[in-house]
């Protein structure tokens, strides 16, 4: 039935705008109602449709393999990192994810985390009846004084720079992707990770998962770090070493660390000695998530899928030569 789209991961309240936009224009949306690791009874749902919807699934050549009529894929979301794009180019799949939906909403996650790292407001609020009237650690720091490096300066971190720097002493950003020019407009200086990590107070997490990112912060860079550092994460859990990142926390090196992002997700219970440690704020991966945000990512999703479907390429596809 080449008219049929399927979505692979429901979870969101409604889809409602998916489901009238490709009607309207002779396509049927369906959704998989399966568990979450229901791989086989998935891909028994997905046989026979020309699109899919996914979130969370892994979509490898075994996957593409297993759903040859499957030519149109859709994520929602900005990252990418369970769809093997390689893959899908080899088997003519075309792939959109939806980038730069949730650019207020990540970056405003981002300066909340560092705001309460540099508060420290996990103690602060635990311990309120021990400790009234008295600051949670004697070495609270003020954000004029700080120094803030911005790890990928594309549209979530350049917001974030954009707020931040009215707070920060300084902004260092590292992003040898980026053009020269987009570091002195957005008012940050640009340099080198290894610069990033030496002379910043908080590093801020703001680029793609790939396996050049994919455990970039480890024990190494975790020890360049400036004493006392503060690090977060809204970008993706496996760019950090979580065991590092752990080490790094109990022996003082650095400050705290904000969390919104974890190597496994949910975390499992051997993660809890990091999510429970005094000094992280931990979030459950909600920071792409406002009203805003969440509507556009479902009505931007719907039309990169609509615009495969009649054809187009979208700007949001990561692999238009698949559709040559």
């Amino acid at each position: 039935m080449l008219n049929r789209v399927v979505i692979l991961d429901a979870g969101y309240g409604s889809y409602e705008y998916e489901k009238q936009l490709l009607t309207e224009h002779g396509f049927v949306l369906e959704a998989f109602e399966g568990g979450r690791h229901d791989t086989a009874g998935r891909w028994a749902f997905a046989r026979g449709a020309i699109g899919a919807f996914v979130r969370w699934t892994v979509l490898g050549a075994a996957a593409f393999d297993a759903l040859p009529s499957v030519k149109y894929v859709v994520r929602y979301g900005v990252g990418y990192d369970n769809v093997d794009v390689a893959a899908a180019t080899a088997r003519g799949v075309l792939f959109c994810n939806v980038q730069g939906y949730a650019n207020h909403s990540v970056s405003d996650h981002a300066l909340a985390l560092i705001l309460a790292c540099v508060r420290d407001l996990r103690t602060g609020t635990g311990r309120f009846r021990q400790i009234y009237n008295s600051p949670p650690r004697p070495d609270l720091p003020e954000l004029k004084d700080l120094t803030l490096g911005i790890v990928g300066l594309g549209r979530i971190g350049g917001i974030l720079c954009m707020k931040a720097k009215a707070l920060f002493r300084q902004v260092l950003a590292c992003d040898p992707y980026i053009a020269a020019e987009r570091f002195p407009a957005l008012g940050a200086i640009p340099v080198e990770l290894d610069t990033l990590l030496t002379q910043s107070d908080v590093v801020s997490i703001h680029c793609n998962l790939t396996e050049e990112t994919r455990l970039m912060f480890d024990k190494r860079s975790l020890e360049r770090t400036r004493p006392n550092a503060i690090l977060v994460n809204t970008a993706r859990g496996a760019i950090v070493d979580e065991d590092a990142l752990l080490s790094a926390l109990d022996c003082g090196r650095l400050y705290a660390a904000g969390l919104d992002v974890y190597s496994e997700e949910p975390p499992p219970p051997n993660q809890d000695a990091l999510l429970n440690h005094p000094h992280v704020v931990a979030t459950g991966h909600y920071a792409w998530y406002s009203v805003p945000a969440g509507q556009e990512l479902q009505r931007r999703a719907a039309r990169n899928m609509l615009a495969l479907l009649q054809g187009h390429i979208p700007e949001d596809c990561l692999n238009p030569e698949a559709g040559s």
